[in-house]
């Protein structure tokens, strides 16, 4: 790759000398300007207004324009002698943790290659200093006419260097923030959460830009004299008028895409319910034996309450065998009523109405 700028990293006593690579590249369709009757370019001419003529790039200086309008021309061998420590060295000032580095400071990003077999050692123990330290070097540099804040920090094997703004680059967020009082349920946040995790994590090497993609055959087609390709059907839109119906929805939607099975009302992932069967001679068994012992009248009411709850909660299977065992009761109630005296059958006529 080209470099753009030579210099060295300035580390303290330390000096490596390097090249700035840009680390990123543009891959946007740029289009021209035509005359749409004839299909003739349209360019723009460099012209000078007191000559009225068009001018070459050899020509064509700098100046800077006061308030009153007056221009004062500024010259390379200008820019060459400004006192700039960094005009030709990225001198680093401090070392910070990276989350101290606010993402809207984040501009261009270069790689930082060593330039000579001398700046190899240097260079490594910068490296392998931010490695162990977790951190990233704050520097300072001059590039293209001003100096600029810089991050270092390391990339496989490379240091690589974000340019910064300055932080009274920053705008405040004023007047940006809602100025209404808005309440979010906890349920929602429950629901957002949950489309958060459905959607997961992405590898970023998978993204790819479909636009780009679709103006390319967009082209192709024209060029080869054919019709472009017909814009699928948009999506059917509509005003939100139930956010958690919305967010509901989202999560079903999401799971399906994953091929995940999902609830009717609440999206969550279908699951097989388990159901316990009862063992029959037991509960029969102990029903008949409390019969036979003639307990008081409170106690056989807790006991049938207890009974009653538990036949609530179970499944409808369960259901049906805790009915089983209430008819095994019945019968050895109405068993042992034919030998015992009176209070046992009030016992168990109790059982059977509770």
């Amino acid at each position: 790759m080209r470099s753009i700028w030579n210099g060295a990293i300035s580390f303290g006593l330390v000096s490596i000398p390097i090249k700035l690579v840009n680390a990123t590249e543009s891959h946007a369709i740029s289009f021209r300007q035509i005359h749409t009757e004839d299909g003739g370019r349209i360019r723009y001419r460099k012209v000078c207004e007191l000559e009225e003529r068009e001018v070459t790039q050899a020509e064509i200086g700098k100046a800077y324009e006061d308030a009153d309008g007056s221009i004062v021309p500024i010259t390379d061998e200008d820019l060459a002698h400004l006192p700039l420590p960094t005009a030709k060295t990225i001198d680093i000032v401090a070392f910070v943790p990276a989350d101290r580095i606010d993402p809207l400071q984040m501009e261009n990003a270069y790689y930082l290659a060593a330039s000579g077999a001398p700046a190899a050692k240097p260079y490594t123990l910068l490296r392998e200093a931010l490695k162990r330290s977790r951190k990233v070097a704050i520097a300072k540099f001059a590039l293209r006419g001003r100096e600029r804040l810089g991050m270092l920090r390391v990339v496989d094997d490379v240091i690589a260097m974000h340019g910064l703004l300055w932080p009274d680059e920053i705008r405040a967020p004023q007047g940006v923030a809602l100025d209404v009082d808005v309440t979010v349920r906890d349920k929602e946040l429950d629901l957002a959460d949950a489309l958060m995790d459905t959607l997961g994590e992405v590898d970023l090497q998978d993204l790819h830009d479909e636009y780009r993609e679709a103006l390319e055959e967009v082209i192709a087609a024209k060029a080869a004299g054919e019709a472009p390709p017909e814009a699928p059907e948009p999506a059917p839109g509509g005003k939100v008028l139930d956010l958690m119906a919305a967010l509901e929805n989202s999560v079903r939607a999401a799971r399906q895409s994953r091929g995940e099975e999902v609830g009717e009302e609440t999206g969550e992932p279908a699951e097989e319910a388990e159901v316990r069967h009862l063992p029959r001679g037991k509960r029969a068994g102990g029903a008949a034996k409390k019969a036979t012992t003639g307990k008081s009248a409170p106690a056989a009411k807790k006991t049938a309450a207890k009974k009653t709850s538990a036949a609530k909660k179970s499944t409808s299977k369960t259901a049906q065998s805790a009915q089983s065992s209430r008819s095994a009761k019945k019968t050895a109630s109405t068993t042992k009523s034919t030998t015992k005296k009176t209070p046992a059958k009030k016992t168990a006529s109790r059982k059977r109405t509770a």
